[in-house]
């Protein structure tokens, strides 16, 4: 709770006044905010602590990505790859494990069992963030996030979503692994059962998107970003799925920033697109320490983000998002009749 109101109060002195435009999102509902990798701007990223205290600060969504053990069990990473996040180089016992894959020599989750996984402690993996909490922390289940989550609300505290995303499903298929039924069991045995869950099923990779649209209705988001690096408002997404065959399977696309605004932050019209279908959607990633050109301060980065009319924003600092959404919410009511 200090550590809420020390954060809160601090981005509260640095704004100057509300924003006064209503909402112009799909639905016209404030966008979400979601706690990327949880409160990853101040914890090691993917830990239980790092969900924890972005719940405390008022994240709508927390965002855990998924990769799968040796044994088959849902874990909490980004990558599949463990030396970026945690301590494994630090484990001689393990030092056989080390492989190459596409050119990357590192351990694997893969080749390690949930038990082994849970011998590991997470560290920053984001360069210039604080490193104060390395070596604290293990590597949490999907099912201890969604445990995590219903004891918060057990004890009075807001409901709040919950937003996995599949990492490389196809690799992990050509391993013998299936993505699709340990998150669907554990989806279940926490009690999400249709759409009206505080729930979106997130990917890379259409392939598991269309299966889970098959298996159940789920809200599902396909994750997009510019193949054409140099001109990112061409008309030209990777994975090589359009909007108009994104909204055949999926209920929102999670563009990259450089889709919605040009280099000199200008709209590029892909929300308004992209809402023309139907589809909500929800940008990555928004970080207080690196703002995209050509904003000078993370309140300027987010007003304009809100203005084009996103539903919802991946965040570092969930007391940004939380915080700037509410003054543009604090305008709008002034501004209602």
């Amino acid at each position: 709770m200090i550590l809420r109101l020390f954060l809160m109060g601090s981005l509260l002195m640095t704004a100057a006044q509300a924003f006064a435009w209503p909402y112009p999102t799909l639905s016209g509902d404030r966008p979400i905010v979601i706690a990327h990798r949880g409160a990853s701007g101040y914890l090691p990223e993917h830990t239980l602590e790092a969900y924890s205290l972005a719940i405390e600060l008022g994240a709508d969504f927390i965002e855990p990505d998924l990769v799968l053990t040796k044994d088959g069990q849902l874990v909490a990473r980004h990558d599949y790859y463990l030396s970026g996040s945690t301590d494994i180089a630090d484990h001689p016992e393990f030092a056989d494990r080390k492989k190459t894959i596409d050119g990357r020599e590192d351990w694997f989750v893969e080749d390690f069992t949930l038990a082994e996984i849970k011998t590991l402690r997470a560290k920053q993996a984001f360069p210039g963030r604080s490193i104060a909490f390395d070596g604290q922390f293990s590597i949490p289940t999907f099912d201890e996030i969604l445990s995590l989550v219903a004891e918060h609300e057990a004890q009075g505290g807001q409901q709040v979503g919950v937003y996995p995303e599949t990492k490389h499903p196809d690799h992990y298929a050509s391993l013998g692994l299936d993505f699709v039924p340990p998150l669907l069991k554990a989806l279940e045995r926490h009690g999400y059962q249709d759409r009206d869950a505080p729930l979106f099923i997130q990917s890379f990779e259409p392939g598991i998107l269309k299966r889970l649209r098959d298996a159940t209705d789920f809200r599902l988001i396909m994750l997009v970003f510019p193949k054409n690096e140099i001109d990112p408002a061409a008309d030209a997404l990777s994975p090589s799925v359009s909007l108009e065959e994104a909204a055949q399977f999926a209920d929102g696309v999670g563009p990259s920033k450089a889709l919605v605004l040009d280099s000199s932050g200008k709209d590029t019209g892909f929300v308004k697109k992209a809402h023309d279908l139907g589809l909500a959607v929800h940008i990555w990633t928004m970080r207080d320490d690196r703002l995209s050109a050509p904003f000078q301060t993370s309140q300027d980065e987010y007003a304009q983000i809100f203005r084009i009319g996103v539903d919802g924003v991946f965040t570092d600092f969930t007391p940004s998002g939380v915080l700037y959404r509410g003054l543009i919410a604090a305008g709008a009511k002034d501004k209602a009749p």
